[in-house]
């Protein structure tokens, strides 16, 4: 697995080199200190996945994640930050990052690198119980009025990122029957035929 880091603390990019490559699987194949820099080490370096700090000079994270995304919407970001900032984390979402961590979590990173790279979204354990409190306080339609309560919305919110099933259940800590059910109740409340459709109401009727 490839990895570039992206981080203007060139300690913290040091110590999280050192931290990954304790590892046999990880290989980190560059590393930059801003978001202009992650886009065109990006292009050049192809990496699995792209490790980036937010808070940078010249181009912050979010930024830059959304360039590369817009090049290569399959590019696998996962966001390391000092600041638990809602705003950040609902950007994060809309933008489609595969994950947002705190940098303070350190034993977290190998396991959320990898759970990206096979393919899953992971956002650490404070961003998850923030998330319902973030998509209802965000909301632009009445989704009450349609019976969705907050743990509804949570998971109309992540299949509009585009989440299957099983990464939604992962990120929720729920079962896959669970979110199943879930769907189909929303899809009988909301009177639409699939998930996609699904996704898209949202995405119309949510401006976050």
């Amino acid at each position: 697995m490839k990895v570039l880091i992206v981080d203007d603390d060139f300690f913290i990019t040091t110590a999280l080199k050192t931290i990954l490559e304790s590892d046999s699987e990880i290989r980190v194949c560059g590393s930059g200190k801003n978001g202009k820099e992650a886009v065109n080490l990006y292009e050049s370096l192809h990496p699995d996945i792209l490790l980036m700090d937010i808070r940078m000079e010249e181009m912050d994270g979010l930024a830059a994640s959304a360039e590369i995304l817009t090049h290569d919407p399959a590019a696998k970001i996962l966001l390391l930050t000092t600041f638990l900032d809602d705003e950040y984390i609902v950007r994060a979402l809309k933008l489609g990052a595969r994950g947002y961590l705190l940098k303070q979590d350190y034993n977290s990173i190998i396991p959320a690198l990898k759970a990206v790279y096979s393919g899953q979204s992971v956002y650490g354990n404070e961003i998850t119980a923030k998330l319902p409190a973030l998509l209802t306080g965000q909301k632009n339609f009445p989704w009450e009025k349609h019976h969705i309560g907050a743990r509804e919305l949570e998971v109309i919110a992540l299949v509009a990122q585009g989440m299957s099933n099983k990464e939604i259940s992962q990120t929720l800590c729920l079962s896959e029957g669970t979110v199943r059910n879930y769907l189909s109740t929303i899809l009988d409340k909301l009177n639409l035929r699939d998930r996609t459709q699904l996704a898209v109401f949202y995405l119309k009727n949510n401006n976050l």
